[in-house]
């Protein structure tokens, strides 16, 4: 009889792949924080996400093992945990193990007091070493109490120190020298040969090439263009793109880009499309038109809810194995292929010993410039034909939950899409995803974290607030439509309210009313997703520029400036705040369109790469600061800066030549 525990009753989709084993699981909530209390004994914390590798394999061999059940059943309270549904506590409990000299990454286990506050931990541990720690943990547990204790009571304290006491230093301006000494840095760190920074494992981190692309726009370094140019080409002839399907995955074990972690994550693809948007703007290069193109059909086909919102994630797995969806036998490639084979062998740079571990070939596209129209046409035939024989096999499991956060990203990736293109699909799909987050995950003006048949209990946190407020700000600039810079201000007035810390002068990651934990968290760093108090930063400062709020502006410029110093010296992990530290240099145009073709001018204009600017307009009247009294007998383009306007001008050429000289 398969056996079920208390996990079968979640939304979570990580949660409910741990619903049938023996361990007896609960959800992080009341009743398993009392039991604990009650009992005395300590709490197993396990950390996850659906679609996580390592998770999958300690599930296998030790959450599904009756024995080891028993032994955490009889001595631990245990915890399972979606990190994605609840990053606040990921957060905490991350930083923890990490203080403890321990490597982070999922599945995260973590050992803590009935109150609490964590002793010991770490990831992944094989099945008769985690059996035994277990017996460890708890014997330590009832001997050495008053030690674990004052333990515990040092690495709570150490918790609740804030990374800005850590690293913040007396409040500077950024100087217009940021621009160059931040392309210099990334020139230091950056691989020559492969693109992207020199390490390996290798993550995309897109907002790390958003900035390098204002670096470049502020300095004109050809060695900029270069370095971006390099890493995007890379990237997506490598194996970290899905060469047949579209989509990126998480990031690459090797430095080449070729054998990847093979789960593909929403926040990866919805800012990947920003950033080949950017970087066809400036290039026109055809490739990244067709990466970005296969992508959002890829978003569509397999991500997309009916009603469209965006799911979150595909699993690296498929029957039991990493990235067997994937990779290619020879056999199947002859089955799918016939004659063909011979070509996508030399294209695809695959054999029949396979390049990849176990015989398998991973796909590596050859660069088509140097592919003639005749080439360029069975490749695509290839292509047609490994999709249709694809379809044919088990599918990764899909994370279908919904995050305001990363559809917000998504909708952001999709506007900047529309922008480059002026493609009506992409404006579409950016505006179904937000009536998704509106009529689903938003009720009586409170947004949730997530969405799986119904909001979730969890309130949004810092993230999911800021990257709403951006997708509704990118909104406004493509349709001129006032009720979304309307949901923009809403927002952002709630958060400068719920979230913000008169102490430090940044925003919590929880807001004041959330659930008390054993510590409260700032997000400062850029990683693989901008920090959303840096996406804060860059609304306020947007914002405070599209609506003639000064307040926001200066604390916008307030949070970059204690942070200068560290935005200067690590643009790798400060990229977002570097981004809209450069806006702060440079200024950011308010580029004004008024007239019945108002939204056709600005079709236009925005195809082309203009990063410093915002864009407001109007075809009638409106009360907004800019656009007030701006009523015109033609169409006309105003371009101007802290509200003062230069000469009108009445075409897209002449409004280019007044922002390239502002």
């Amino acid at each position: 009889m398969l056996h079920t525990n208390r996990l079968l009753q979640s939304t979570s989709p990580y949660l409910l792949q741990h619903a049938h084993n023996p361990v007896d699981w609960y959800e992080w909530g009341t009743e398993a924080l009392t039991k604990a209390k009650q009992e005395d004994k300590p709490i197993l914390l396990s950390i996850g996400y659906s679609s996580c590798h390592w998770c999958h394999v300690m599930a296998h061999q030790s959450f599904e093992d009756k024995d080891i059940a028993a032994i955490m059943n009889e001595h631990f309270v245990c915890i399972k945990l979606d990190r994605e549904e609840r990053p606040d506590i990921d957060h905490i409990y991350m930083e923890a193990v990490q203080a403890m000299g321990q490597n982070g990454g999922w599945p995260l286990n973590v050992f803590l007091t009935p109150t609490q506050k964590p002793f010991f931990g770490g990831t992944y541990f094989p099945p008769k070493n985690w059996a035994q720690l277990l017996i460890q943990i708890s014997k330590a547990f009832k001997e050495k109490r008053i030690d674990i204790e004052k333990s515990a009571d040092e690495l709570g304290t150490h918790l609740n120190v804030s990374d800005l006491q850590r690293f913040q230093k007396a409040e500077a301006p950024v100087q217009p020298s940021f621009a160059k000494n931040m392309l210099a840095t990334l020139q230091k760190r950056f691989d020559f040969t492969w693109g992207g920074i020199d390490k390996a494992p290798k993550f995309i981190m897109p907002s790390t090439w958003l900035l390098l692309l204002r670096c470049h726009q502020l300095t004109r370094e050809p060695q900029a263009l270069e370095m971006l140019h390099l890493t995007l080409k890379r990237i997506a002839q490598g194996g970290i793109y899905d060469q047949i399907g579209g989509g990126f995955a998480r990031y690459s074990v090797d430095g080449e880009w070729f054998a990847p972690h093979f789960e593909k994550m929403l926040y990866d693809n919805g800012q990947l499309l920003t950033l080949y948007a950017e970087a066809f703007q400036l290039s026109r290069d055809p490739e990244y038109k067709s990466t970005i193109y296969q992508t959002v059909a890829w978003l569509e086909r397999e991500m997309m809810h009916p009603e469209g919102g965006f799911y979150s994630a595909l699993d690296a797995d498929s029957e039991g194995e990493e990235g067997k969806f994937y990779t290619w036998t020879w056999q199947e490639l002859n089955e799918a292929l016939g004659d063909d084979v011979e070509v996508a062998a030399e294209f695809y740079q695959i054999d029949e010993t396979g390049n990849w571990e176990h015989g398998k070939n991973i796909l590596i596209r050859s660069d088509e410039t140097f592919i003639d129209a005749t080439m360029a046409g069975r490749v695509h035939e290839i292509n047609q034909k490994l999709f249709e024989y694809r379809t044919k096999k088990i599918r990764p499991g899909l994370d279908d939950k919904i995050l305001t956060s990363w559809n917000a990203m998504t909708i952001v990736g999709l506007v900047d899409c529309y922008r480059a293109f002026a493609d009506a699909q992409f404006l579409k799909l950016a505006e179904n995803a937000i009536r998704f987050i509106e009529q689903k995950i938003t009720k009586e003006g409170v947004v949730y974290r997530a969405f799986k048949g119904k909001h979730s209990a969890t309130p949004g946190f810092l993230d999911d607030y800021a990257y709403l407020i951006q997708a509704y700000t990118a909104l406004y600039q493509v349709t001129f439509n006032e009720q979304y810079l309307d949901q923009a201000r809403f927002f952002t007035e709630r958060v400068t309210k719920d979230f913000y810390d008169e102490q430090e002068g940044f925003f919590f990651y929880s807001a004041h009313s959330a659930e008390l934990l054993i510590a409260r968290k700032k997000e400062i760093f850029d990683n693989v997703i901008p920090s959303s108090n840096a996406v804060m930063a860059r609304n306020l400062f947007h914002l405070g520029t599209l609506l003639a709020r000064e307040e926001w502006k200066e604390l916008a410029q307030q949070m970059v400036n204690r942070l200068a110093h560290l935005i200067e010296s690590e643009p790798v992990y400060m990229s977002h705040w570097g981004v809209t530290a450069l806006e702060m240099v440079n200024g950011l145009a308010e580029v004004v369109i008024v007239g019945k073709e108002a939204d056709e001018i600005r079709a236009k204009l925005q195809q082309h790469f203009i990063p410093f600017a915002v864009t407001l307009g109007t075809t009638s009247k409106s009360e907004l600061a800019l656009l007030k009294d701006r009523e015109a007998m033609r169409d006309t383009i105003y371009v101007c800066r802290n509200q003062v306007c230069q000469l009108p001008v009445h075409s897209v050429e002449e409004a280019l030549q007044q922002i390239t000289k502002f």
